[in-house]
């Protein structure tokens, strides 16, 4: 075995590698870019060593100085990990001509399958079932559309070299496949760098089924079973799960030997993954070959009990595979799910921006360290903590949530629990798409193809929720406990007028409080009672009693009516995030001590509302502002307060620093009016 390994990768993966490589004593070398010189991959690691630049191409994919790095840091085998250089012959190559070790296959097993057309040709010779197509290396427009018209429509035109969803188009008829095909090679050639395409037959409600195939050096090989990669949002995967709904016995072992045969059709070593698209009708026919380990690994190993990434270790060492065939067996049902930094109400784009809160379900499982086997209940796969930022130069991916239980349906409810554990504030998430998901009726009754997404938008998209009775009441509970805690830590605790009771002679407290969310203002009335509120909004009312929040865990209990509650809760600036089981809400909330300041403020200062510390500068001086525009945000009474530009100008001097204390009335900074 290896004493020290360099992790040319980032993220979960480098996180997940440095884990495996610790408890088998080996020691593990990160390498960052600027972008992660304070990532949590970095800090898992024995040491790190700085790449370059944030952009990949000026670090995790310059394999010259990744190589440089390892036979400096003495590392006697490199990790690529997925993505970046791990499926690239000629860093592979590089690496062994370096007298290191690559944690991967041959370089001539990359080679094989990097190209899809080469890699359909082989497997034809092979006996692995193929989709009926043209994989030749004619690339003549006019020839081309004669091979799509002898196929029949619809077909799929697909770059040779693709990936990842990129350079494929589907063509419903002879008449819009010129247009398609141009398009088709504009993308390929700007993604990949060339232009070259295959065109095959489009498999109707098509399902994405692939197999978990093992080398070793000493000529064994084996399946490790099926994922189902169905559930796909433009040709990139959502939800991967093992083994897959509806696999009969006899289809399973025909997909398992077909890959196998695969795999020793290019001598292969590793891990690797055979993928294959399946109609309705249960044919399956060869798509491609990823030549490294797969994201969704951990579905495999929860099904399976094996350190997919332990084997992967002591195989690239000269170790015979620790089990064969006759050995492996599928245990229980396993889901992954991917949360990603992405919007999808606006067409899943990526979100960037810091995690400023940040709470996952706590793992629940146990791993069997003597024989290297994995189970869990729950677990979690990040690359991530609170306060780091999501950054636009790579994969947006918070973690990788995976639940196990003995059937599908408990693996669906564990991870449907999963996620409503999961917080997040600072960006969009996919988490409540994620919940509907797994709440769909096709997708529980395991009726499963790559357009499910598409076909139950209605019900998996159905824009922002507004919020009811309950969500108004937890969010005015969070204002009036904030109140109370302020005022409790007040100078003058014992000043009758800094209680929060709501006493007043011969009455209780009545007052409004507004919030705002999915575009709607909403007022809700408190009224004040003994050891209690009473809040109305939403067309009824909510009686909220034993009200308390811990900020450390940022958790509100407390009683609605006769039923407890215990929910996240947030203020973060001026909105009110809330996460209680049933989803994600936001409220946008402005504390009237937030507008104090507004008649003392002119255009040309903007002052302190009230004492506090200033937490954070987001203008520099000098800096072009427009009115309404954040310019720094205060703390005060345990609460964030927002400080905007009251016009259009330019910033000319800043008066204090993040962490400064300052008075009430205090000139924060000075702002030069736009003339105009």
């Amino acid at each position: 075995m290896f004493d020290k390994i360099l992790i040319a990768n980032r993220g979960e993966i480098a996180c997940r590698v440095a884990a495996t490589a610790r408890r088998l004593g080996i020691r593990t070398v990160a390498v960052y870019s600027d972008a992660d010189a304070r990532s949590r991959h970095v800090a898992a690691c024995d040491e790190a060593w700085r790449l370059g630049p944030a952009p990949a191409r000026e670090s995790y994919l310059r394999g010259d100085e990744v190589i440089r790095i390892a036979l400096a840091s003495g590392a006697r085998a490199i990790h690529p990990g997925y993505g970046f250089l791990s499926e690239n012959e000629a860093f592979a190559r590089a690496v062994a001509e370096a007298g290191l070790v690559f944690i991967g296959p041959p370089a001539s097993a990359i080679a094989a399958m990097g190209s899809k057309s080469a890699a359909k040709t082989l497997m034809e010779k092979a006996g692995v079932p193929l989709v009926p197509g043209y994989h030749g290396s004619n690339q003549d427009p006019a020839w081309l559309r004669e091979q799509a018209d002898a196929i029949g429509y619809p077909v799929l035109i697909k770059a040779s070299a693709g990936g990842g969803g990129k350079g494929m188009r589907i063509v419903q008829a002879s008449g819009e496949f010129e247009a398609m095909l141009a398009s088709c090679k504009r993308e390929a050639r700007s993604a990949f760098g060339d232009d070259a395409v295959l065109i095959e037959r489009y498999v109707q409600r098509p399902r994405h089924i692939e197999i978990q195939v093992f080398g070793d050096s000493h000529g064994n090989c084996v399946s490790l079973f099926e994922r189902d990669c169905s559930v796909q949002r433009r040709h990139q995967k959502v939800i991967e799960e093992a083994p897959a709904p509806g696999m009969t016995a006899q289809r399973r072992a025909a997909m398992g030997d077909a890959a196998v045969a695969a795999a020793r059709a290019v001598g292969y070593v590793g891990a690797g993954t055979v993928e294959f698209i399946a109609d309705p009708d249960g044919r399956f026919f060869f798509m491609e070959m990823n030549t490294r380990l797969q994201v969704e690994h951990p579905v495999t190993e929860m099904i399976t009990g094996h350190d997919l990434v332990e084997w992967q270790l002591r195989v690239a060492a000269g170790q015979r595979l620790p089990v064969l065939q006759p050995g492996l067996a599928i245990d229980g049902h396993s889901i992954e799910v991917r949360v990603y930094a992405e919007n999808p109400d606006k067409g899943f784009l990526p979100s960037t921006g810091r995690l400023r809160h940040l709470r996952t379900p706590a793992a629940v499982g146990f791993t069997r360290h003597d024989a290297g086997a994995v189970k869990a209940a729950v677990r979690i796969d990040s690359g991530v903590r609170e306060g780091d930022s999501i950054s636009p130069w790579y994969d947006p991916m918070i973690a990788k949530l995976i639940t196990w239980a003995p059937d599908r349906a408990g693996a669906i409810a564990r991870m449907d629990a999963a996620l409503a554990e999961f917080e997040v504030i600072g960006l969009h998430t996919n988490v409540a798409f994620l919940r509907r998901l797994m709440r769909c009726d096709s997708f529980a009754g395991g009726d499963l193809d790559t357009g499910l997404i598409e076909r139950e938008r209605a019900v998996l998209l159905p824009g922002a929720p507004v919020p009811g009775a309950r969500e108004l009441a937890m969010a005015a509970a969070l204002v009036l406990v904030l109140e109370a805690r302020a005022a409790a830590g007040s100078a003058d605790a014992h000043d009758p007028w800094q209680r929060r009771s709501g006493w007043r002679m011969g009455a209780r407290l009545e007052r409004e409080m507004g919030f705002t969310a999915a575009g709607q203002t909403l007022t809700v009335r408190v009224q004040y009672a003994p050891g209690g509120f009473t809040v109305h909004g939403a067309d009824a009312a909510v009686c909220l009693a034993d009200l308390h929040w811990q900020p450390d865990t940022r958790r509100l209990t407390g009683l609605a009516g006769a039923q407890a509650f215990d929910c996240g809760a947030v203020l973060d600036g001026e909105t009110i995030h809330l996460f209680d089981g049933q989803g994600h809400f936001s409220l946008g909330y402005r504390s009237p001590l937030a507008d104090i300041g507004d008649d003392l403020a002119d255009v040309g200062s903007l002052v302190a509302p009230m004492p506090g510390k200033v937490i954070s500068l987001l203008v520099d001086t000098g800096a072009k502002v427009s009115r309404g525009q954040a310019l720094v945000v205060m703390e005060a009474m345990k609460m964030e307060h927002t400080i905007t530009a009251p016009a259009d100008g330019e910033v000319t001097e800043i008066h204090y620093r993040v962490g400064d204390q300052v008075g009430e009335g205090a000139a924060l900074l000075a702002l030069t009016a736009d003339p105009a």
